[in-house]
């Protein structure tokens, strides 16, 4: 999700609340302690050298059990970063901890923002070495078609 979605989805909500993939809730006394752009240059195991820059928020939780962020008031966040940092619009990412500090991708569902696991992965398989993944067979339709196999058919 760009940060110009959020911008356009806040306005709509009540409250604000996020959501892990496996349905905690992250507590709704988090602050929002972070909003900026992190450019992150780097090379490939292909020797490609690559940008990429991502908005990031940083959910943190404390003992202010009284805190409630409101809609208005993360705008406000946003709209400050972006005239005094000069953010651009990009995806956000989003740094939340639990028992270690998480990276997340977001996405919204109507209602709750929902932090998303992102995963690793290759970007230059060409040069990496790994082959490509196999199709899987289905056993049961090969056993189906085995039974009408004949030898020089080319099915075996």
């Amino acid at each position: 999700m760009k940060l110009s979605e959020v911008k356009q989805i806040l306005p709509t909500l009540e409250s604000v609340n996020f959501q892990l993939e496996d349905r905690t809730l992250v507590p709704e006394h988090f602050h929002v302690t972070e909003v900026g752009q992190i450019t992150k240059k780097f090379i490939d195991c292909g020797g490609v050298v690559r940008t990429e820059k991502v908005v990031n928020f940083q959910l943190w939780n404390a003992d202010d059990f009284d805190h409630r962020l409101k809609p208005t008031k993360l705008l406000n966040i946003i709209r400050m970063s972006e005239e005094k940092l000069g953010i651009e619009d990009a995806e956000i990412e989003v740094e939340y901890q639990g028992e270690t500090i998480g990276k997340y991708g977001l996405e919204f569902d109507g209602k709750t923002f929902l932090l998303t696991n992102k995963t690793t992965a290759c970007l230059a398989l060409d040069a990496c070495g790994i082959p490509s993944m196999k199709p899987k067979l289905n056993l049961a339709n090969l056993t189906a078609k085995k039974s009408s196999c004949t030898p020089n058919s080319g099915c075996c």
